[in-house]
């Protein structure tokens, strides 16, 4: 068969089988199947196929990934994430310090955990009900949780670098590296929308809080357990001490002792942590392995390479190209969920970026920046369900939809900046030889 043929043919499927409603680990998986049996007999396609099953479980880096997932879920299910809110809140004292404290609390948050819906679930379930009783409006204090939980997408630890590492066969510490002051620029992207949104929209944004100051063991209480956390992960990793996967364990150990001395969780609460941690990794896997075996017809078929050959013989500058896949992430975004896209398009789009003379560590911050863009866009924008789900009816998704617009128009600035100051991302892993 031709590459083309094969490459259509696998994307056709693949919309079929998701359009028919089967989960997408299992619509990537069977799309591949038809193609792989014509390479290889049926038995032995059974074993190829159990093969990059294995292959995927017993990946080393991958381990990564349930520990920091566990890490966040274990800091959702204490008072950890509840505390770092209280103190941007009730510690930060101007007008609209929930607001910002909202952002603080979630790029605190982003600093030791790598998921963003895992992120807008725990700063959220407690910063949204107190900011609609303080009285913000509910288009701003449900947009600004949406899109606070992006932080943790980009601030390392991140799942989707981490995803986008192994797939593209990146360093993971560099990206992770790459990813530190475009996350910090983005933050305070966020805080100037909260603040024009307070200008143009003074209603919205009460007064600060006049009600009793926190005492300094609350402050430590509420700061130390991130601060530990996050420096365990950061000194790790980017002293040259630990590899990604060991500061995981390592920082996950250190959570569970915090948690437990210090967040109050109790023993049903670590357990829910296990359980929803291996519920997601069982989704994971299935999606890992699927991605693997999709990618290896791929590559046998050479779909890639001659993808990229043809559109090159277009001779589109790299700007163009760059935007066209800007463009296609961001409407793709529209319809999948980030972990999904990573696995189905990177093995196809990476090598059109790397052909076009773009580096991957800085593609791989463009890249996520979009990612976070697809989890804040309707129809699949898994944050705006996020923030809407913990309203318990008091805010729309419509009010959340709209209450992300202006943190959207930030997303796009920050693409803009990685575009024009690429050192920006680049500069950090830089200093590492």
């Amino acid at each position: 068969m031709e590459w083309y043929e094969v490459g259509l043919g696998l994307l056709g499927l693949l919309v079929l089988l998701i359009a028919l409603g089967l989960p997408i680990p299992f619509a990537l998986a069977a799309a591949s199947l038809p193609f792989l049996w014509q390479i290889q007999s049926f038995n032995t396609s059974l074993v190829s196929a159990q093969l990059k099953l294995w292959g995927v479980w017993i990946n080393y880096i991958l381990l990564a990934v349930p520990l920091f997932i566990f890490l966040g879920e274990l800091i959702s299910r204490s008072n950890i994430g509840a505390n770092l809110y209280e103190f941007m809140h009730r510690g930060v004292r101007i007008r609209g310090s929930a607001a910002y404290g909202s952002i603080g609390a979630c790029a605190g948050f982003g600093a030791v955990c790598g998921s963003s819906m895992v992120g807008s679930l725990t700063i959220g379930g407690v910063a949204l009900p107190e900011m609609l009783r303080l009285g913000y409006g509910k288009r701003l204090a449900s947009g600004v949780l949406a899109a606070g939980g992006t932080l943790s997408v980009l601030l390392p630890p991140s799942l989707i670098l981490l995803f986008y590492g192994i797939v593209t066969d990146q360093s993971i510490g560099k990206l992770f590296m790459a990813g530190v002051i475009p996350g910090l620029i983005l933050a305070t992207l966020f805080v100037l929308v909260v603040v024009i949104w307070g200008w143009l929209r003074p209603q919205d944004v009460p007064e600060r809080d006049r009600g009793p100051r926190m005492r300094l063991m609350q402050v430590v209480l509420s700061l130390g357990p991130v601060f530990v956390i996050g420096a365990v992960i950061t000194l790790a990793i980017y002293g040259g001490i630990a590899t990604p996967t060991e500061a995981a364990a390592v920082a996950a150990l250190v959570t569970v002792l915090l948690a437990v001395g210090v967040g109050g969780l109790r023993w049903a609460g670590f357990v829910q942590a296990l359980m929803s941690t291996m519920r997601t990794m069982g989704y994971l896997g299935l999606l890992l392995s699927a991605g693997v075996l999709f990618g290896f017809v791929l590559n046998y078929y050479r779909v890639p390479q001659q993808f990229t050959t043809l559109f090159l013989s277009f001779d589109l500058a790299p700007w163009m190209v760059l935007g066209m896949v800007i463009l296609f992430y961001i409407a793709l975004g529209m319809f999948l969920e980030p972990v999904s896209m990573t696995f189905i398009t990177l093995p196809v789009i990476v090598p059109l970026i790397a052909s076009a003379g773009f580096d991957l560590i800085w593609f791989g911050i463009v890249y996520t920046i979009t990612m976070e863009i697809a989890v804040l866009t309707p129809p699949v924008g898994l944050n705006l369900y996020v923030i809407q789900g913990i309203s318990r009816g008091q805010v729309t998704v419509g009010d959340v939809i709209i209450g992300s617009l202006p943190f959207i128009g930030a997303l796009v600035v920050l693409v803009g900046v990685m575009i024009v100051f690429p050192q920006a991302a680049l500069w950090l892993p830089g200093q590492v030889k």
